[in-house]
C-alpha cells in the first residue's frame, strides 16, 4: 500500500493505492472557496500527470451539507481595481482548464450544495455522482451580481445547452439531484453520505484499473471536439503504439488480467 498525505487547513489531498483523494475543507463555511485553495487544486490537478503511480481522483466536500458552495464572499472584498475582476475570471478559467487537461479522471462526489464555482469545478469532473440532496446552481442574479466569463459559459453550455444554462442563470435557481441526473450534470444519484463514499471509491478502483492511455486519450480528444480542434494522429499513436496496447492484446489472448502501466 502507498500513501502520501497534504494536510492544509482548508483543502486535504490524500493517496493511497493509486487514488488521489481532494477534500474542501471548510464545513463550518459550506465548504467556501478560498483563492488558496484554487490554487492548491490546480497544483494537484497540474501534478498528477507526472505522477505514474496515480490513477485517478476523487474530489469532495467535507460534511453532509455542501460540496463548494462558490468562492468566499470574503475574498472579494481585496478587489479595487477593474483588473482585479478581470484577474480573477482568468484565474477561475486557468483552473477549469486545468482540471479537463488533468492527466488522470476526476471522479465529483457531491454531498450537497454546489453552487458558484463549486458547480463550474464539478462540471470539469469527468464523471460526477451525487447524494439526493445535492443541489446546483449558480445563484449570482439574487447574490452578488457578478458575471461568468465566456469560457466558463461556453463550458457550461456545452455540457446542459444554452437555452437551459440561460434559464438556470436568470431564475437564480438550485437545481434539484433528480433534475440534475436528467440534464446529465449528475451521473448517479445516491441515498446519502455513507453510500457517496462508498460509490466513489468503488468506481474510483474501478476506474484505476483501466488502461491509463485510453483514458487520457478519450478525454483529450473529448475536449478537442468541444473546442472544435480537429487532431487527434498523435492520440491515437499514444495508445497504439504502447507498452500498454501489446500488453492488452496479449493478456486478452492469454485469458489473463492486463497489468496497465501507462506506457
Amino acid at each position: 500500500m502507498n500513501e502520501t498525505r497534504t494536510l492544509e487547513a482548508d483543502l486535504l489531498y490524500e493517496v493511497r493505492d493509486g487514488i488521489g483523494r481532494i477534500t474542501f475543507n471548510r464545513p463550518q463555511a459550506r465548504n467556501a472557496l478560498t483563492f488558496d485553495m484554487y490554487r492548491r487544486l490546480a497544483e494537484i490537478c497540474t501534478g498528477a500527470g507526472k505522477d505514474r503511480a496515480l490513477k485517478v481522483l476523487i474530489l469532495t466536500g467535507a460534511g453532509d451539507k455542501a460540496f463548494a458552495s462558490g468562492t468566499d464572499i470574503n475574498q472579494f472584498r481585496a478587489f479595487k481595481t477593474p483588473q482585479d475582476a478581470i484577474d480573477y475570471e482568468t484565474g477561475i478559467d486557468h483552473l477549469l482548464g486545468t482540471l479537463e487537461q488533468c492527466q488522470v479522471p476526476i471522479i465529483a462526489a457531491i454531498n450537497g450544495v454546489c453552487a458558484g464555482g463549486g458547480a463550474g469545478i464539478a462540471a470539469c469532473c469527468d464523471i460526477r455522482i451525487g447524494v439526493k440532496t445535492a443541489k446546483f446552481g449558480f445563484p449570482i442574479a439574487r447574490t452578488l451580481g457578478n458575471c461568468l466569463s465566456m469560457s466558463n459559459l461556453a463550458r457550461l453550455s456545452a455540457l446542459i445547452g444554452a437555452a437551459r444554462l440561460k434559464e438556470i442563470i436568470f431564475t437564480a435557481r438550485l437545481i434539484e439531484a433528480a433534475e440534475a441526473s436528467g440534464l446529465g450534470l449528475l451521473n448517479e444519484v445516491v441515498e446519502d453520505r455513507p453510500a457517496l463514499d462508498r460509490r466513489a471509491d468503488e468506481l474510483a478502483r474501478l476506474v484505476a484499473s483501466h488502461a491509463p492511455l485510453t483514458l487520457r486519450s478519450t478525454k483529450q480528444a473529448l475536449l478537442r471536439l468541444q473546442l472544435k480542434v480537429q487532431e487527434d494522429e498523435e492520440l491515437i499513436l499514444m495508445c497504439y503504439q504502447s507498452r500498454d496496447f501489446r500488453e492488452g492484446m496479449d493478456a486478452f489472448l492469454n485469458k489473463r488480467k492486463p497489468q496497465w502501466t501507462g506506457e
